[in-house]
């Protein structure tokens, strides 16, 4: 079943606090949202602005980047570009009312790192955060639920021959955000082969991370 790119059950661990921005068009919810953050040690929010146009990303520097997809009128692909351009260091958390599949794969095509829906429980939002700052992609399980459903069976066939069967075991549990270490004990096998494995995966695929490995199952439906 499609558990895609969720965040692990163990909150990741943090050396330092994740410095967050958020940009939410709804200044009250936005606020809210500060705050919430804010309560969590591993998590310093730096600023809030409404817009990507108005964020001082560049002064702040922040490690993720809370993007509001509903609140405002720029196209999400040129709100993308704008936050990779003035913060390439920044990882992407969007924020959405959109429970609709083809939403997020357009968000995680547009370069996302995560993807969260709006009602979210707090606890999960912060878990969230920081999965995507760790650099373990996340999307709420509904929407990729929702992958599952509308793939088409010729093209999962296709992603399923390009890989071994361990490699598609591995390939999934990257999906779900789980480590190398945590993937070693799922299956069994020491820490250096399942690095062996996810090269052979990166070049029978052509990537270079993680998180275009994650992309990659959810929109194939290999996990």
């Amino acid at each position: 079943m499609l558990n895609t790119i969720v965040a692990t059950a163990t909150t990741p661990s943090l050396t330092k606090p994740v410095r967050v921005l958020v940009i939410e068009g709804q200044a009250l919810f936005g606020k809210a949202l500060c705050q919430v953050l804010a309560s969590d040690s591993d998590i310093e929010v730096v600023g809030d602005s409404d817009c990507v146009a108005n964020a001082p990303l560049r002064r702040l520097r922040p490690d993720l980047i809370v993007l509001d997809l509903d609140g405002h009128n720029q196209e999400f692909s040129e709100a993308m570009r704008t936050c990779r351009e003035l913060a390439p260091q920044a990882k992407v958390c969007v924020l959405s009312t959109h429970v609709q599949p083809e939403v997020m794969q357009r968000c995680l095509s547009a370069g996302a790192d995560g993807y969260v829906v709006k009602d979210i429980l707090p606890a999960e939002l912060m878990r969230a955060v920081k999965s995507v700052a760790s650099g373990h992609p996340y999307v709420d399980p509904r929407v990729a639920g929702g992958v599952l459903k509308r793939r088409s069976n010729g093209f999962g066939r296709t992603a399923q021959n390009e890989l071994s069967v361990r490699e598609t075991e591995i390939i999934r549990l990257i999906a779900r955000g789980m480590s190398n270490k945590e993937i070693s004990a799922q299956l069994h096998l020491s820490e250096k082969t399942v690095k062996n494995h996810i090269s052979r995966i990166f070049a029978k695929l052509n990537i270079t991370a993680r998180t275009q490995a994650a992309v990659h199952a959810i929109k194939t439906g290999l996990a």
